[in-house]
Formats: C-alpha cells, structure tokens, sequence
C-alpha cells in the first residue's frame, strides 16, 4: 500500500513539472514584453555569475592571501589594535581618559 502511494506521489510530482515546464516554455515562446524583460534580466544574472567565477579564478587566491596575511602580530598576521591583555571596551576606555599635554 506505502508503494503505491509513493508512485502517485512521485506521478503528481511530474505531472506538475511537466505542465509548470509546458507553460513556461508557451511563455518563453511568445513575444510579451514581460518575458523579454525576464529574458534581459536572466541573462544579465547569468553574465554576472559567469563573470564572478572567472574573476574568483584568476584572483580567488590573491584576494585569499590579503585576508590571510602570512607574518606574526594580531589575528590573521596583522597589527593587533588592542594591547593583547585589555579587551576591546578596556583599551577604548584607556584612551577615552587619556590627556594632550604640551
């Protein structure tokens, strides 16, 4: 009994793509302005894409390297902007009561 009722769920399941396929395709088809915008934009979409993966090609692994800076110093290789025993919050207070003087 389960059997049967995973074949008709998976039939259903077709049976919708097919005519969501069909329709789509009528639309695809036919010469609305809709579907020209939709056919400008899809393909803008895809360029973008296109063009993001060859530039993460050719340049992934240098904008990799400025992230992960190689070297010894704060987190990831840098500078670290806090003396390494005060927190964030102390070391900005610190400098919140510090003075000029002449």
């Amino acid at each position: 009994m389960e059997e049967q009722w995973d074949f008709q769920l998976v039939s259903r399941l077709v049976d919708g793509l097919v005519a969501f396929l069909s329709e789509f395709i009528d639309d695809w088809l036919s010469n609305d302005l809709r579907v020209s915008v939709f056919k400008i934009l899809f393909s803008w979409l895809i360029l973008s894409l296109v063009a993001i993966h060859f530039a993460w090609k050719i340049y992934g692994n240098t904008v990799n390297d400025m992230y992960y800076r190689q070297g010894t110093g704060g987190q990831n290789g840098g500078t670290p902007d806090t003396a390494p025993h005060l927190s964030g919050w102390e070391s900005a207070a610190a400098d919140a009561l510090k003075t000029h003087r002449e």
